[in-house]
């Protein structure tokens, strides 16, 4: 990447990891301190869960409003909106109060304006290299919240913990105004973008949602957790809640190793279906061993590297799997529903696993988050095995749309081209070719010439 592309991929990814780290950090304690508020556990995890409403309903708008109002304040408006639901929960003095804050902070859905400013500050070829570092910076810090949230909150508490997620969130405006490069204009890039002219044919597509579901049961089943298990682990192991992380710390670290070989096998050898059903029936068990193993403080450490495992490799595997199965001119559309379904999930799963918990036992919610794998895992038997693909983007100026197709005719003929689109309007080729090999100089060559 270029110094400048360098630079905005960090800063955007540095935005992400600190607006997330506040996210995070509150999961592994939110439950414990919730319930000297209230013994409505149903509450809590309303609670716990309400940003995902307001963060499923507000992240396409916003990328929207990035369009015509500038990707800068679009996102500077929605990190304050963040950091206002941040110190709204930190003042708070009644879990009301909290619900409020929580429901503020996903109100602040700048996810597909970030997106959008990073397409703009990248060219085509590097996009996918620059959202890489993204998505590996949300992972590091959700592992790296695991384990530190039980120590913030032995130094801060919980309200110390929304307070100091207000401030970062109020830090990743400065590095948007100071650190990110200004774009030297804004245009609208479908492969990171919302298209509301794809959106029908996404959401027709069986595959894609079979994808869509596994998203949102994933992170439904993730909250459902962190509902119940702080609770789980101070009964059954008589550990505190800030000690909790001597569990998470362990058991995250062990289960990156473990996933380890899964992914080289998914994606080197080719056998991404296997590899994937298998990831869902390992989250499977790990639910239901968690459900009989409540009581159990070492039956839960088991279930917790199960689930972590299951949990990496299926996080892991779902955004590429949408980037093969998206025609390449509605990837940014696939990403978009996807993204929404994941933030569903996540109110869902907070709410669900609240009420079962409250209402049948801690069991329940574990059997609910089994439910929902089981039916998964009937939907991803049937998938399509993926083809072992990859997108490539170049940017080859404005032509119109007779040369456009032209093009795409001429493109097709090259080893190792899966799929071509041509988007005349943005100037920009889309290509899906071999993970195998491809005939990169042959059409780089080609694309020189008419640039």
């Amino acid at each position: 990447m270029l110094p400048t592309e360098r630079r905005a991929a960090t800063s955007l990814a540095a935005i992400f990891a600190l607006r997330m780290l506040g996210m995070f950090l509150i999961l592994p304690v939110f439950a414990l301190y919730a319930e000297t508020l209230t013994s409505d556990h149903a509450l809590i995890g309303l609670t716990l869960g309400a940003y995902g409403l307001t963060q499923a309903l507000l992240m396409i708008p916003f990328g929207m409003a990035s369009d015509r109002f500038g990707r800068k304040p679009v996102i500077a408006l929605g990190l304050a909106i963040f950091a206002l639901g941040s110190f709204q929960a930190a003042l708070a003095t009644d879990i009301y109060g909290i619900l409020i804050g929580r429901a503020l902070q996903g109100a602040g859905a700048v996810s597909a304006a970030v997106t959008a400013l990073l397409a703009d500050l990248t060219r085509e070829e590097k996009r996918t290299q620059a959202m890489a570092l993204i998505g590996s910076s949300i992972g590091l810090v959700f592992a790296f919240s695991l384990a530190t949230g039980p120590l913030f909150y032995r130094w801060i508490g919980v309200p110390g913990i929304f307070a100091m997620t207000g401030v970062l969130a109020l830090l990743a405006i400065l590095v948007v105004r100071f650190v990110t490069p200004n774009p030297g204009h804004t245009a609208f890039h479908s492969d990171a973008e919302t298209r509301s002219d794809r959106l029908a044919g996404v959401l027709k597509n069986r595959e894609l949602l079979r994808l869509n579901w596994g998203i949102f049961a994933l992170h439904a089943a993730q909250m459902s957790m962190f509902v119940v298990i702080p609770f789980a682990l101070t009964q059954s192991g008589d550990l505190p809640g800030d000690q909790h992380w001597q569990v998470y710390l362990p058991v995250v670290l062990v289960s990156f190793v473990l996933m380890v070989p899964g992914i080289i096998v998914a994606e080197k050898r080719g056998q991404m279906k296997p590899v994937f059903v298998g990831a869902i029936a390992l989250m499977l068990g790990a639910q239901l061993l968690m459900s009989i193993s409540l009581a159990h403080f070492w039956g839960i450490v088991a279930a917790l590297l199960l689930y972590f495992i299951a949990f990496n490799l299926l996080e892991a595997s779902l955004p590429s799997l949408v980037s093969k199965i998206a025609p390449p001119d509605a990837k940014g559309t696939a990403m978009g529903v996807y993204n929404t379904a994941q933030a569903l999930g996540l109110f869902f799963g907070g709410a669900m696993g609240g009420w079962l918990s409250s209402r049948f036992g801690a069991s329940a919610a574990f059997m609910f988050a089994a439910a929902l794998m089981l039916l998964w895992l009937a939907l991803a038997a049937r998938m399509t095995p993926p083809p072992r693909v990859k997108t490539q983007m170049f940017h080859i100026g404005a032509i119109d749309a007779a040369k456009a197709k032209h093009l795409a005719t001429q493109l097709t003929v090259f080893s190792g081209v899966d799929a071509v689109t041509v988007l005349a309007e943005e100037g920009s080729v889309l290509l899906k070719v071999s993970q195998l090999g491809w005939d990169e100089a042959g059409v780089r060559h080609l694309l020189d010439a008419k640039s």
